[in-house]
């Protein structure tokens, strides 16, 4: 039998916990049709359909900027100021919201992490952030229920793959690296999490990165 609205956690011999905590990044892990949603803006802003990453990762200053934004050093309302221009859109105000609009949120690991907090798991939430205001994409996306820690760049003025943030993390979590599992959609951010005994899930936008965490967790949500 399964706690109300969770699943059951996997077990060692002595009926300790085989897992105890579980750690989530944000974007590409409890968000979905996130690249469509951005080529879809750019095209309904007369830009290339790859205007957005182009500008956030291959344009020198553009990359700059966004590793500003993401350590705390750039308020979101400057770095919409900021991109704005080497994007190519007039109108700076809300532009993350805007770009952000059509992203939704990723039902089936928000229901695995909902079951693995019912379960008795202490649920994290470490995420390379991309401002707050004006637009909270984590309250936007209703995921701030899920966790009983939130470790996000901005606040913490280090992001991924420094290890500190991980380290950091754990602490919060009052839990050993050993009893924990980090699932993240970016290779690079991994290592770090592997380095302090972290197991580590490559959440690689297959259809079946749920059930993989799931059986290595031994979380099964309720069903709907």
């Amino acid at each position: 039998m399964y706690p109300e609205g969770g699943g059951s956690v996997a077990h060692r011999n002595d009926s300790r916990p085989l897992y105890q905590g579980l750690i989530l990044d944000f974007v590409g892990v409890l968000t979905a049709g996130v690249l469509e949603a951005h080529r879809t803006w750019c095209v309904g802003q007369g830009l290339a359909p790859n205007a957005w990453r182009a500008t956030l990762e291959d344009h020198p200053e553009g990359r700059s900027l966004y590793a500003a934004l993401e350590s705390g050093q750039l308020t979101q309302a400057e770095w919409n100021r900021r991109t704005a221009p080497l994007l190519g859109v007039d109108e700076h105000h809300n532009l993350m919201g805007r770009a952000w609009s059509a992203v939704r949120p990723a039902d089936s690991m928000v229901a695995l992490a909902r079951a693995a907090r019912a379960a008795g798991m202490r649920v994290a939430l470490l995420s390379n952030s991309f401002g707050l205001e004006p637009y909270d994409p984590y309250g936007t996306l209703g995921v701030w229920e899920l966790f009983d820690v939130t470790v996000i760049s901005e606040r913490e003025g280090i992001a991924k793959p420094d290890p500190a943030i991980y380290q950091r993390t754990l602490e919060r979590m009052g839990l050993p690296g050993e009893v924990c599992v980090f699932v993240d959609d970016n290779p690079v951010n991994l290592p770090p999490a592997a380095d302090l005994g972290i197991t580590t899930v490559h959440a690689d936008g297959q259809a079946d990165t749920v059930k993989r965490l799931s059986n290595l967790l031994g979380v099964l949500p309720a069903a709907a």
